[in-house]
């Protein structure tokens, strides 16, 4: 049951990067809950391929619904959606069956599914399959949007090439309607030139590039989540890992937190306007795996997109003799540039699923 996730949502994704279509099942979604289309596509715009900076393959990322909608509200059934694969191009990956390449999981899965997994574009283990996700989040996103919490995220760096941070403690709804969507999601609109010029140098030099993703959630109440296995942080940590490239996550001050001492990160707390607060957000919003009602902070690390043109190392699995291959296809300079969307996705859903009740009482009816 890999590729399904949730307890009070159940989220399962299916298809393969060039099967007829890939699509998600969600289960648990509010009955009564109206769907803005119009929103739902333009946010799933941000994720389509064929961008300056993104793979040229030609998706139009239609959502087709199959279920679960009724005069376009949520009607308690499983919500079933569908998109189709336009520009699936199967041959230019014939030969990863034996030769398989260096970062993708052409010979992981190979061993796991005996020789039956399919390799085209790298089957159900492709970058592809968040397009479901992206469009199941988007759903959520209007979810939370209608109990007054929000979700942004921007790209915190590419190469080495650095954003500003989202401010850990004020970052508020005004932050990500500030934010640049053209070509790249960014805060500063140098910084997303800078990267935008380290991708070209990149894909030039027949090369990629990884990234970092930062994402905020803001409005969100205190007391969210559950201790030990249940955590607000376990829970969108599996989600983001189903993202292929994702190597790395980070809650709030995270792996730099080593480095303090407990007095530099301990938050403080303090009472604004009658409300229980912190005076730093080092913990990120969540302590014990519980939502503090402080901004909730993450990072999501990218690695390098694994595809590249240049000349690469592996073995034939056949002969069992090293070759070379140089990967054709065509792929993304840096994985982390469409995932922005993504990111907020999963985010939406986890939260979704923290905080929905059994019976949905309080969204029956929501705009």
């Amino acid at each position: 049951m890999s590729s399904s996730w949730g307890e009070r949502i159940r989220l399962s994704i299916f298809g393969q990067s060039h099967s007829a279509a890939v699509g998600a099942v969600i289960e648990g979604l509010p009955a009564g809950f109206r769907v803005d289309m119009e929103r739902l596509d333009a946010f799933m715009k941000r994720r389509a391929p064929g961008g300056p900076l993104a793979t040229p393959r030609r998706e139009t990322d239609r959502i087709e619904f199959l279920s679960g909608l009724a005069g376009g509200r949520l009607c308690g059934s499983p919500l079933c959606l569908i998109i189709r694969n336009a520009d699936a191009r199967p041959g230019d990956y014939s030969e990863f069956r034996d030769v398989p390449r260096p970062g993708h999981a052409d010979y992981t899965s190979a061993v796991k599914y005996g020789g039956f997994q399919d390799a085209s574009g790298g089957g159900h283990f492709s970058g592809r399959l968040t397009a479901p996700l992206t469009a199941a989040g988007g759903v959520c996103l209007q979810i939370l949007e209608a109990r007054g919490i929000f979700v942004g995220a921007h790209l915190r760096s590419v190469g080495g090439v650095e954003d500003r941070a989202f401010d850990a403690v004020s970052v508020s709804r005004s932050d990500f309607d500030a934010r640049l969507f053209s070509p790249l999601t960014v805060l500063d609109a140098a910084a997303g030139a800078r990267m935008a010029a380290a991708i070209e140098a990149a894909r030039a030099a027949g090369d990629s590039l990884g990234g970092v993703v930062e994402c905020a959630a803001v409005g969100l109440p205190a007391g969210l989540g559950e201790p030990m296995f249940g955590g607000l942080e376990g829970g969108i940590a599996s989600l983001l890992f189903g993202i292929p490239a994702v190597k790395g996550v980070e809650f709030g001050s995270g792996f730099a937190a080593a480095a303090m001492r407990g007095s530099e990160h301990n938050d403080p707390f303090v009472c604004e306007d009658g409300a229980v607060r912190t005076a730093t957000n080092h913990a990120g919003g969540i302590l014990g795996g519980i939502s503090t009602g402080m901004p909730l902070i993450f990072r999501a690390a990218f690695k390098p997109t694994p595809s590249i043109a240049r000349a690469q190392r592996t073995l034939n699995l056949r002969t069992m003799q090293p070759t070379e291959l140089r990967v054709k296809g065509r792929h993304d300079p840096c994985a982390a540039v469409r995932a922005v969307p993504v990111v907020e996705a999963a985010a939406a859903v986890a939260l979704c699923d923290a905080l929905l009740p059994g019976n949905y009482e309080p969204l029956k009816g929501a705009e």
